[in-house]
């Protein structure tokens, strides 16, 4: 009777789980199809716009029935351009706080899969592929109908004693320059790294990167081709003065080429070859991006910064919110220095902030330079490490080469941290297996997976997948990287039900060697604590997606409110009365509003948090760092060995070092067993790529790939 009543109890809980999946899945499907919706709209008015229908049927028709005196010329633009995207934004802050708390991703495997495997895009999944060849085809649409009007219709935009062609060459330089505004008003949305919008899309800051760049380039080209253009025509036109004009009437000519110097400098310092070669100048020369966007909107207009305004809007937010959470020193507890010139620092860490594994803080050092801030990756696991963050640094350049020297020799270092970012969810765990490539310093980002696994394994009745770790690296010393799989715990930790199996290549050394010496020069040195410090916490608080909400709604509302006060009662009396508002002080008072705004809003969220999370922070005084009761990279240095014999079960099935080859990636993947595989891959780009193309060739479709690149 016992264990038929046992056995019915379990049933029953096996049908509520699946009822609570079930309303679970419609709950998501209606908040996307929601999402979907309202994106199709937004991008449907994309498509309209250079249209002659849009200019000549829809603006008339939306003029008359949304004229208000608050807005504007602005009021059409801000509804149909700038509303959309900030309800999505808004909204998908309230989907990803119920998301993060399944702590579930629902891509499929297939939307992740890569489709296009090539230089220079890189590796595409499918989701990006379809939002990259929706975008160029947006381009292109626009570019052909501008060109179109331009060429049929010279006549609306001919100035008196012009020829023709001349009327054309000029109208088809001032397209090109709208074609910009387009790449503009997606710009900023890669590089917003607390953004909801990149979440839903499955993307990461760190992983979209390279569409800012893209962007930057396509926009740059545009705007170079629109300028010269002009000055092209002011010069057959003899109206070069043109070039230096700034009206009260309408848009500033002179503002547009100070804009236009700008962005070269900063589109020649942003070229691969230098920011790899010489980062300080691409860093510094960059933070122009802040004169070139106050000239930039004076060239506009204010119709066209509505346009563009979602991205700039909260980019803004999410700056501010970083400079706030930066201002503090973070407490700095012990430092690990590997001989192979690795470092992983461990700093104390707010209980109630969690994270994602493969996130990155970014780590700031005044001592080596004041403006600098460098993304590091976490190797700790929030769960498993509730009070202690650590990241894993690769001394690799001068600034890096610093740090390792100081912490050789202080005994305190002043260290500011801003972060952690990462993926919303991810679902490594629902797969039968794992399989994990790495590169040199690419293991970082497993180390918080593995991490991850170890805990999950721990909790009673979840399944955790078996982990093969392929590692590669140059030297001997390299495999010292391995100790820092284990976390220091003071805690045995229960790690009977993880099976890892790790197959290390020492691909430049050919003999054998033991790692005794390279052991022996492992320091681990702990840090004098500071008053002043105090733990890396939420800048929002736990519930951070919602506070992240509630600032971007409340500015954006601010925002709006302000400027219709502004308009109605202080630039629409004066236009009233026939007289002329000068038309630079309107996009002023633009930038001013939207400034004034997310300060305000974001401020008294922030400190509303502040006060919570440092009465938590002063509860961490002190942290037990205990040291590991056993080495990983002492796995190597035998032969083949079987851990049963180890106090604590064994971490491992088995380990293999191999010298003086690569591993046979192809092999490796198509022998891999089970119908569901996860593989993972962090390094080099050859290495990156080839494993892409392995998983995508549809060969062995058992394999589901995601590749972890972090390209700042």
């Amino acid at each position: 009777r016992n264990k038929y009543k046992v056995e019915k109890e379990e049933e029953e809980e096996i049908l509520i789980s699946i009822a609570g999946q079930e309303t679970e899945m419609k709950f998501r499907v209606i908040w996307q199809l929601f999402f979907l919706l309202v994106f199709v709209g937004y991008m449907i008015m994309w498509v309209m716009l250079p249209t002659e229908t849009y200019k000549l049927s829809w603006t008339p028709k939306l003029t008359q029935k949304l004229s208000s005196t608050y807005f504007r010329e602005q009021g059409i633009n801000l509804l149909l351009f700038s509303f959309p995207l900030m309800l999505i934004a808004t909204l998908g802050c309230v989907y990803l706080h119920f998301q993060n708390s399944s702590g579930k991703s629902y891509y499929s495997h297939f939307l992740r899969r890569p489709l296009l495997v090539m230089a220079p895009l890189g590796i595409v999944n499918a989701v990006e592929l379809m939002f990259a060849a929706m975008f160029v085809a947006l381009l292109i649409w626009s570019l052909a109908n501008y060109v179109q009007v331009s060429i049929e219709h010279p006549f609306m935009m001919m100035n008196m004693g012009e020829a023709v062609w001349q009327t054309r060459f000029r109208s088809v330089s001032l397209r090109l320059g709208y074609i910009g505004n387009t790449c503009w008003a997606f710009l900023f949305f890669p590089v917003t790294r607390g953004s909801s919008i990149l979440p839903l899309l499955g993307l990461t800051s760190e992983s979209s990167i390279k569409y800012h760049i893209w962007l930057g380039h396509i926009s740059t080209v545009l705007f170079a081709a629109h300028s010269i253009g002009f000055i092209i025509y002011w010069a057959m036109t003899n109206q070069m003065i043109l070039m230096l004009e700034w009206s009260s009437t309408y848009l500033s000519n002179i503002a547009g080429v100070i804009a236009f110097v700008v962005s070269l400098v900063i589109w020649v310092a942003s070229f691969d070859r230098v920011r790899r070669k010489m980062f300080e100048v691409f860093f510094y020369v960059h933070q122009l991006y802040a004169v070139y966007l106050f000239f930039y909107f004076l060239h506009v207009g204010v119709a066209y910064i509505c346009l563009i305004l979602p991205g700039i809007f909260l980019f803004i937010i999410d700056r501010y919110l970083r400079f706030l959470q930066s201002r503090h020193k973070t407490r700095l507890l012990s430092t690990r220095l590997l001989p192979n010139g690795t470092t992983e620092l461990t700093f104390a860490k707010n209980p109630g902030l969690s994270y994602s594994p493969t996130s990155i803080l970014f780590v700031h050092v005044p001592s080596i330079c004041k403006l600098q801030w460098h993304p590091f990756t976490v190797i700790s696991n929030s769960n498993l490490e509730p009070e202690k963050l650590s990241v894993a640094i690769k001394t690799q350049g001068s600034w890096t080469q610093k740090l390792y020297e100081q912490l050789s020799s202080l005994d305190h270092l002043n260290v500011s941290t801003e972060g952690p970012y990462g993926p919303a969810s991810s679902d490594f765990l629902s797969h039968e297996s794992l399989v994990m490539i790495s590169g040199g310093s690419g293991i970082s980002p497993f180390i918080s997976i593995i991490r991850e696994i170890i805990f999950a394994s721990t909790e009673s009745n979840k399944k955790v997948p078996r982990v093969v770790l392929i590692a590669a690296f140059k030297n001997t010393t390299d495999l010292t990287m391995l100790d820092l799989l284990l976390p220091l715990s003071s805690t045995t930790l229960d790690i009977c039900k993880l099976e890892l199996q790790i197959e290390a290549y020492v691909t430049q050394e050919h003999d054998k060697r033991s790692l005794d010496d390279a052991k022996k020069q492992i320091q681990t040195r702990l840090f004098k604590p500071n008053p002043s410090d105090s733990p890396i916490s939420a800048a929002l608080g736990e519930n951070s997606w919602l506070w992240l909400g509630a600032i971007i709604s409340s500015s954006f509302v601010l925002f709006l409110l302000l400027l219709g006060v502004i308009t109605r009662y202080h630039i629409y009396p004066v236009e009233k009365r026939g007289e002329n508002y000068h038309y630079s002080a309107k996009i002023i008072w633009d930038m001013f509003l939207v400034c004034v705004s997310i300060f305000v809003a974001t401020s008294a969220i922030f400190l509303w948090q502040k006060r919570r999370v440092s009465n938590e922070g002063k509860q961490i005084q002190n942290v037990d760092m205990p040291t590991p009761t056993m080495s990983p990279a002492s796995w190597l240095c035998g032969t083949d060995r079987e851990l049963e014999s180890l106090p604590h079960q064994s971490l491992v099935q088995s380990s293999n070092v191999y010298f003086g080859v690569r591993p046979d990636l192809k092999r490796i993947l198509y022998d891999c067993k089970g119908s569901d595989v996860g593989v993972l891959v962090c390094g080099p780009k050859s290495m990156r790529h080839q494993v892409a193309k392995i998983c995508a060739s549809g060969l062995a479709k058992n394999l589901h790939f995601e590749s972890i690149s972090f390209n700042w």
